[in-house]
């Protein structure tokens, strides 16, 4: 391990708080794979799992659940170790206090939602529940559909219910492998609010498996970039999703997370103005009502960042969206015609994908103060 590498690793693992931590290292080894992982992660929040299939995203979820046993390996959740080869520590499936949904939901076709869900309250004794049928309920959205049979349920109301059933298990930790793959773009729309509550509302961690970027962009706090069995990255989501030495920042889907303050709401127009950390600057996004105060996300593809030189101050422009920036890197896009550039827009990283004609015309080069325009209308939130 270079000594790059291994400055990086540590500052990575910085981020996570002591005695909060899930430590994962496994070593499975198939014929033509191997999953090799030293893994230090976030005993609170949402970590995202990310890699193209093959990566050995399902394989390290079935290390976590003990439906796969490793030749080497240890597992701890927040202090309590799960498995230890080098102990003779397996804690089997059964006995691990873990919430497991699958793409699809599996529910069982002959009891009704309320019976499918009491399925998971009723693994639990009474005096370790943590979540109850009511909270589980209104937390997905599903009072509605307690008396309902599963095959009248639509595919995200059957993913909801699943979700609840296995919150209801009072899990220590909670894994979803790729739950919205087999739905639509209108059923994943309804029910990614309910992950995102998922996320603010328990504390519970969650590792969330997926290949859509923009689900890992609105729901994690912590990535892990798999490829071949091995991890690229590991680290907050923010900085993550815009170094350039990942493929993640050069895919076409490229996009960062900005967090921030709601400022202000104008109903006349249906924008919300959010106050970035550390900055003067502010971005107008289209969106519903939100009292001021509350802390919302946004995902900026790079796509839809345009840089301009220059003071903006006296041009006319539809774009509402014009943040003070400084060019911190440069990347070749995998389209050769095309470049990534990486900004700093007052500690905040952020990304743009431009013509390397358009680099050229500009004079673009690190250490460069420019502007950064998005459209409101652009922005995931």
């Amino acid at each position: 391990m270079s000594e790059l590498t291994s400055n990086r690793l540590m500052l990575e693992r910085a981020h996570v708080r002591a005695g909060e931590a899930i430590e994962a290292r496994f070593l499975v080894e198939h014929e033509g794979f191997t999953l090799d992982l030293d893994l230090t992660l976030p005993g609170r929040g949402v970590t995202a799992i990310f890699g193209h299939s093959g990566s050995g995203k399902t394989t390290l979820l079935r290390c976590l659940a003990g439906l796969a046993r490793p030749r080497a390996g240890r597992l701890a959740v927040n202090g309590e170790v799960w498995l230890d080869t080098g102990c003779n520590t397996f804690l089997p499936t059964h006995k691990r206090p873990l919430g497991y949904v699958f793409q699809e939901a599996s529910l069982f076709a002959h009891l009704n939602v309320k019976k499918n869900l009491r399925f998971g309250l009723d693994r639990v004794k009474a005096s370790e529940r943590r979540v109850d049928l009511s909270q589980a309920a209104e937390l997905l959205g599903i009072e509605h559909l307690l008396d309902r049979m599963p095959g009248g349920l639509s595919g995200g109301e059957r993913q909801r219910v699943g979700i609840a059933r296995a919150l209801l298990t009072s899990p220590r930790l909670l894994l979803l492998d790729e739950p919205l793959a087999s739905l639509d773009q209108k059923r994943k729309l309804e029910i990614l609010p309910y992950l995102e509550r998922l996320h603010d509302e328990l504390d519970i961690p969650v590792l969330y498996v997926s290949h859509a970027p923009e689900e890992v962009a609105r729901l994690a706090d912590h990535l892990v970039l798999l490829e071949g069995g091995r991890a690229l990255a590991s680290g907050p989501i923010a900085d993550t999703l815009a170094r350039l030495d990942l493929p993640l920042a050069i895919a076409d889907d490229a996009s960062v997370v900005f967090e921030g303050i709601v400022d202000g709401y104008d109903s006349a127009y249906g924008l919300l103005t959010l106050a970035l950390p550390g900055s003067r600057a502010k971005l107008a996004v289209v969106h519903t009502p939100m009292a001021a105060g509350k802390t919302m996300r946004v995902a900026v593809k790079a796509r839809d960042v345009s840089l301009i030189t220059g003071s903006p101050e006296h041009a006319r422009s539809s774009v509402l969206n014009v943040l003070p920036a400084t060019v911190v890197g440069i990347a070749q896009d995998a389209n050769p015609s095309q470049a990534v550039v990486r900004l700093d827009v007052d500690g905040s990283p952020l990304l743009a994908r431009v013509t390397r004609y358009s680099m050229d015309r500009l004079s673009i080069v690190e250490g460069m103060r420019l502007w950064a325009q998005v459209k409101a209308v652009s922005l995931l939130a």
